[in-house]
This record gives structure tokens, sequence and C-alpha cells, in this order.
């Protein structure tokens, strides 16, 4: 019986560390696949991250689809997901207004704007409004659509590749063959906004949010917002507010972050006023890209400079 035991015992052990030794393989590899977990607070951040890491990275933003993510509250959950990322891409600019209010590993963040500080816009005097399921708020501060200007987007995807590097050296020379591919893309894109509003900065436009600070101030937009949304059609005060806008401002489109209600536009074109979409791209879109939204934007504002 002794012995019989005994072999009973060395059995379950090799059994034991057999399934201990799979574990521990298969964890392993989970920490040594390669790949950088990055999570990002929006989501042109997290298309600059899958452009620029390719294989080598597992980028996602993980925030809202259906409103603004710089005034989102993450739950306790998503922020245990930002918590262990490898690394954390912020906007900067005071967005995503929760971070400060959390605490993330220092070494993990990645504040992509921090070297366009200096060109950062101050929004003074900012109403009070909510929009969706996210509650009040206001735009007051500083204003954080960064990336609309294109050639700040190249900045924050710079930034983004130099982190990269820092993380896995021995992919440098891809993240920077990634980086010059997408700059490519942005510098075309830039080169065609401006060309395109080149020596019309005295044509009035107005914005249905104020979100478009960085846009207008690159491309030399003469562009003064009111506080509507898309997806609802704005009171009586609104529209006084807007006629009293147009005395001053004689717009002849306003530019909307989505597709606008058919009632506004209807509206607005018995005031004059034809509507167009320059989607700031915050969320991902329901199909394509973020390059493809920005082409759209292209196509959509050169209705209103090539009339």
């Amino acid at each position: 019986m002794k012995i019989v035991w005994g072999i009973l015992v060395v059995v379950l052990l090799a059994v034991g560390g057999c399934g201990d030794t799979e574990q521990e393989h298969s964890q392993t590899a989970k920490r040594t696949d390669g790949k950088l977990t990055v999570l990002t607070v929006n989501y042109p951040l997290a298309y600059f991250a899958d452009r620029l890491g390719g294989e080598h990275v597992a980028a996602s933003y993980p925030g809202p689809i259906d409103r603004d993510p710089a005034f989102w509250n993450p739950s306790a959950d998503d922020v245990s997901a930002f918590q262990a990322a490898d690394l954390v891409l912020l906007n900067g600019a005071t967005y995503a207004k929760w971070v400060p209010k959390v605490t993330l590993p220092s070494s993990k963040l990645v504040n992509t704007s921090a070297e366009l500080s200096d060109r950062y816009i101050t929004v003074m005097d900012a109403e009070t409004h909510a929009h969706g399921p996210g509650g009040e708020h206001a735009h007051a501060g500083t204003a954080f659509t960064t990336w609309l200007d294109l050639t700040m987007a190249m900045a924050q995807a710079r930034a983004i590749r130099d982190a990269f590097t820092a993380a896995r050296p021995a992919q440098a020379e891809f993240f920077a063959a990634q980086y010059k591919d997408l700059t490519r893309d942005l510098v075309d894109l830039d080169h065609r906004l401006t060309t395109l509003t080149s020596g019309q900065d005295d044509r009035p436009l107005v914005a249905s949010h104020p979100v478009y600070q960085y846009f207008a101030r690159r491309y030399d937009l003469n562009l003064e917002a009111v506080m509507w949304e898309p997806s609802e059609v704005p009171g009586g005060r609104q529209w006084e507010e807007l006629r009293r806008l147009l005395e001053q401002h004689p717009a002849e489109w306003m530019i909307w972050e989505g597709e606008p209600a058919g009632e506004s536009v209807s509206r607005l074109e018995t005031l004059g006023v034809q509507s167009l979409v320059v989607d700031p791209c915050a969320t991902p879109p329901a199909t394509g890209d973020f390059l493809d939204v920005m082409e759209a934007n292209v196509a959509a504002l050169a209705a209103a400079f090539q009339d």
C-alpha cells in the first residue's frame, strides 16, 4: 500500500507540474508576444497609433462612440484597462478631463501635443450646454481639437512614433517608415485645404459648434460659432441669435459636426444659409477611417469655396 500511495503521489505531482508549466508558458507568451498594448483617449490618436505601429502594436480607443470623448467619464473597469496598457496616448490641451482625476502611471502616459503647447488656443466666455448623454459642460479654457490643424496632427503622430521607438527600439526603422507614409497622406490633405481656402479669409462662415478653432486658424477661415447640435432642431432663441449674428457676419454656409436635421437645413436655407459637414472624427466613423473622413471634409468644404 505504501508503494502504491507513493506512486500515486508522484503521478499527481507530475500532472500538477505539467499544468503549472503550461499555465506559465501561456502567461509568458502573453508577456513576450512583442506587441505594445496602447489605449487612446480619442479615435484620431488610435488611428495614428495603428498606422504607425502596424503588427507591432495593438492600439484601440475604448471610449464612447455616441458623444464627445473629451467629456467622457470612464467606468472603474475602463480606468483599469488604461492602467493595464503599456502606453496611454493623451491628446493634451485639456482633452479627456477625467485623466487628472484618476491614478495612471506617469511612465505610461504620452501627451501627444506637449510640444505644441505654445500653439494652444484659449477659449473665453464659453456657454455651458448639454448634448447627448454626457451631461452639461462648457468649451471654455483651452480648445482641444488640435488634430484638425493637420500640421498639429503630424506633430502628434511624431510624438507617438517617438514613444513607440523608445518602447521598442528594435522596430525603430519600421516606425519611421510608417510615420513617413502617414505624413505623406496628412501633408497632401493639408496642402489641398490650404490651396482651397487661400485668399478667401474674407468669406464669412458659421459653425454649428465651437470645435473648429485650430481648423479655422490653420486654413484662414472667417468663422463664427453658435451652439447647435446636428441631431436637434434649434429653438426660437437660437434662431434669433443666429439672425443677429448674420447681420454682422453674413455667412452663406454653416459647417456642422455631423449630418444636420432636415428641418434645420430647410430653415437655414430660408435665411440664405447652406449646410455642409466637416466631421472632427473624434470617435470612430460608421464606415471608413480617419483619412476617409478627412477626405470627405475636404470635398464638402469645396462646395463653400468653389461656388
